[in-house]
């Protein structure tokens, strides 16, 4: 309290206990409660402890409170567009004598559904009749000389389908756990949340006993289920807590008699657990299973379904030439559609074919087989570069993944630049990385392949390869880098471009689409240490399969509010081809989640909001999709654990495979910083950011973005990163035991001068920092560039900037100006370089320090 006088305080005390025992009047047809537990915000809030929050929580103990003046409001966002039929606000002392109850579509632009000029205070119940995704109370009067204050502010839908319905996906699954006690090694708390009813959590024999369970996020949770084992509780506590630490009851059981029990509930939290206090047995407390359900708002979204128009799938009962038709006219669409909005996914079934894929933009091409040998394309898959007159460095946004290919004449053409995977491939010959003619190229990216012949860069400037096997590498121009690929030549770095580590130190495949029988189901990798070799290799590759049908399949036109409702009820997310508007973040608060798009999929998020949240939690997966930054100004549009994440995921570390950033080049697209990695131990395998040096939008006051990466968790591995053209530095990394295998950078090619390049004293900004109170950090085959267009006076004085400590080390680094369009004066910390001059000979350092 406030340090009313205690009558008041008396007073507003016993309208509490009115409100509980009241049954307020309303509508004559049946209305649900929307508003509880979810999102609110305030003009203000009295202090700390009175946040909006409290008066959609569902608790009469906790409230809102504002400033002390008259124009102040309290909103709540019931998340989807839903008919009101009443409003009910349970006044502290601090209530309004006048004002009003308003909702709005937008947020932004509202309707009165009631004016009120002589508030009573107490509990206030409004018959409304309206529509709106948001509602609010508008104070115009203060009763007291205090601000409003609710116990509680309750909107109400008029059974119109839109209202909140519990879930029938277990929010607990497989999420972190913990308990008061183990009866032993062999019976754990995260036994009660693996969906295995072989496994249990067993505590020790005595009383009181704790289980509990963090759901990611606070959720408003409606059933709770139990399954004991022969040692249950008869009596116990079944509560929910937003911090882990101030528990909240949703449910008092005495008499319990064991066995399968389940609970409706009515409350809201992150953490929520079972608080034994009476035993039936001289054992512990023992539970097989402990389930959690929560709300959905809107109806309940099904899983499974169709893949939209845009993916064409494939069987080998299908004429060659019908199938050649196909592919012919997307790819007569694509092939120079560099920022053009078309998307599409070319899948094959189980077989053989006789055809020839020509890749363009925008294309993705995979088999549906377990295997990559499942699917045989005899012809080829094929990229070249005759659209921009032989120059390959502009072949971005493509992919080819789990097929197997028998070249005509032997060899396989795949000539890309950045944003093009070349994944889970069986070449059954030889590879050429080279348009014809052999022009420009500035690639690319190879994993868990095989290659029975030799691959032949050429005229390829870097590339990066994982996990693989081949039968020879032909050359290397400046940057080839290998990490546990069987046949990659040896580290010759000083005289030739090669950098090979015998193993890849952690690694898990991305997530690949397949069919077993006639179910698509998509099929999740094991993760790998010391990884050698393509995961196939030997044998089917170690993992989970997850059906269809526990996936949204998400189409164009679907909204933010949508897939995010999807996600929350315990669906995985399948982004189908195409263009997404997203006007608020696709959050993702559930461990182990998948979200695969196929076709190159685009985000593109509106009103300056992020375009993708991951909690910090476990296991999640995001793979094959491209965020294309919106014309106002995010501050970070892939944002992967919250700020301070803590916890440890070295177990099951989140993965981050494919997925690219675009800011400028369709439009002039706006963000601060690309991508933050907040959580441990997360995984990026391969991963371009790139703000714009051509097509629309472009300039250094337009398409606006200072920074590429910014990594503040510990123990982060990144193999494959392309990150280019920012105004600042590309990659900031703060966290410890960071490790980057494979770097490739541009420098921006636009600032206007060197007055308007500069950090400090400092002449430019480098490409890669580590931050001055790291003390461990370790980086192999780290390359930066240069080619400034506006001014190629300009110099950069460092590529990378680090602390000097024994545990900071590089191996293979290089600069190179382009042509002589810029200098940079030292590769590294004023040790290294010059790289300048029209030869475009590259400045090496084989090892730092």
């Amino acid at each position: 309290m406030r340090g009313l006088p205690r009558s008041i305080a008396l007073w507003a005390a016993s309208a509490v206990v009115a409100a509980l025992i009241a049954v307020p009047s309303g509508p004559a047809f049946a209305d649900t409660l929307l508003s509880q537990g979810k999102t609110a915000t305030a003009s203000s809030t009295e202090n700390a402890g009175t946040g909006p929050a409290n008066a959609v929580d569902g608790n009469l103990s906790t409230r809102w409170s504002s400033a002390k003046t008259d124009s102040e409001w309290l909103q709540v966002d019931l998340g989807a567009s839903a008919d009101i039929s009443r409003v009910v606000l349970n006044w502290e002392a601090a209530y309004g004598r006048g004002y009003k109850v308003q909702a709005s579509q937008n947020g932004t632009t509202w309707t009165d559904l009631k004016t009120i000029t002589d508030g009573r205070g107490g509990t206030e119940t409004w018959d409304v009749t309206g529509s709106g995704r948001y509602v609010r109370m508008l104070g115009v009067t203060r009763a007291t000389g205090y601000g409003y204050s609710l116990w509680e502010f309750q909107v109400f839908g008029a059974g119109s389908g839109t209202g909140a319905q519990c879930g029938t996906t277990n929010a607990a699954l497989n999420k972190p756990s913990s308990a008061s006690s183990v009866e032993n090694a062999g019976t754990p708390a995260k036994n009660a949340f693996d969906g295995n009813n072989g496994t249990r959590w067993s505590s020790a024999a005595s009383d009181p006993q704790w289980i509990q369970v963090d759901l990611g996020s606070v959720q408003t949770i409606c059933k709770i289920g139990l399954w004991w084992e022969a040692a249950y509780g008869t009596a116990f506590k079944l509560q929910a807590s937003d911090n882990g630490s101030t528990w909240s009851d949703l449910k008092s059981v005495t008499g319990a008699t064991g066995g399968t029990q389940s609970y409706d509930v009515n409350g809201s939290g992150r953490y929520v657990r079972m608080y034994g206090t009476a035993r039936a047995t001289g054992y512990g407390y023992s539970l097989w299973e402990f389930a959690v359900y929560t709300t959905s708002d809107g109806p309940i979204l099904p899983g499974g379904g169709d893949l939209g128009p845009n993916v064409h799938v494939f069987d080998p009962s299908m004429s060659s030439a019908g199938i050649q038709s196909q592919l012919d006219a997307v790819f007569q669409q694509q092939e120079s559609a560099q920022f053009g909005t078309g998307r599409h996914a070319f899948l094959f079934k189980p077989g053989s074919y006789n055809v020839n894929a020509n890749i363009g933009f925008y294309t993705s091409i995979a088999g549906l087989g377990q295997s990559p040998d499942d699917v045989t394309i005899n012809g080829g898959v094929t990229v070249d570069a005759g659209w921009f007159g032989g120059n390959a460095t502009q072949n971005f946004w493509r992919s080819t993944e789990n097929l197997s290919v028998q070249p005509t004449g032997g060899t396989n053409r795949w000539a890309v630049s950045q944003a093009a995977p070349f994944r889970r491939m069986h070449i059954k010959g030889a590879l050429n990385l080279a348009p014809s003619g052999y022009g420009w190229a500035s690639g690319g990216y190879i994993a868990d392949s095989k290659i029975d012949g030799a691959v032949g860069p050429y005229s390829q400037q870097q590339w990066y390869t994982r996990d693989s096997s081949v039968g020879g590498w032909v050359n290397g121009v400046w940057n080839m880098v290998f990490s546990g690929v069987v046949g990659a030549p040896a580290t010759a770095f000083a005289d030739q471009s090669y950098t090979t580590l015998n193993n890849t130190p952690i690694s898990r495949e991305k997530p690949y689409l397949y069919m077993s029988g006639n179910e698509y189901r998509v099929f999740v990798p094991s993760k790998r240490t010391d990884a050698r070799g393509a995961s196939w290799a030997n044998g089917a590759t170690p993992g989970s399969s997850i059906p269809l049908s526990q996936f949204y399949i998400a189409k164009p036109g679907d909204t933010a509010a949508t897939i995010n409702a999807a996600l929350s009820q315990g669906l995985h997310l399948l982004l189908t081809p195409g263009v997404y508007t997203i006007n608020q973040p696709i959050n993702v608060t559930r461990a182990n989640t998948v979200v695969l798009g196929l076709g190159l999929a685009t985000l593109i998020p509106s009103g300056g909001v992020s375009a993708v949240k991951v909690a910090d939690v476990d296991g999640v997966k995001l793979a094959g999709f491209l965020i294309d930054a919106g014309t106002q100004k995010s501050n970070v549009l892939l944002e992967v654990g919250p700020q301070g994440s803590n916890a440890g995921h070295a177990a099951n570390p989140t993965t981050v495979q494919d997925v690219f950033v675009r800011i400028g080049g369709a439009f002039a697209g706006n963000a601060t910083t690309s991508v933050v990695i907040n959580s441990n131990d997360v995984i990026i395998d391969h991963t371009w950011l790139w703000r714009g040096d051509h097509g629309e939008g472009i300039g250094w006051n337009v398409n606006t973005a200072e920074t590429g990466l910014v990594v503040n968790g510990n123990d982060v591995l990144i193999t494959g990163l392309f990150v280019e053209h920012f105004r600042k530095y590309d990659v900031e990394w703060y966290g410890e035991r960071g490790r980057t295998i494979f770097f490739q950078n541009e420098k921006a090619y636009d600032p206007p001068n060197q007055a308007a390049y500069m950090n400090g004293t400092t002449k430019g900004w480098a490409a890669y920092k580590v931050g001055n109170a790291v003390n461990t950090h370790e980086g192999w085959g780290l390359g930066s560039y240069v080619y400034f267009n506006v001014d190629p006076t300009i110099e950069v004085e460092n590529a990378f900037e680090t602390p000097v400590k024994p545990g900071v080390k590089f191996h293979s680094l290089l600069t190179v100006s382009l042509g002589g369009n810029g200098r940079i004066n030292h590769v590294i910390n004023g040790t290294g370089g010059p790289a300048f001059g029209t030869a475009t000979i590259p400045s090496k350092l084989v090892s730092y320090p």
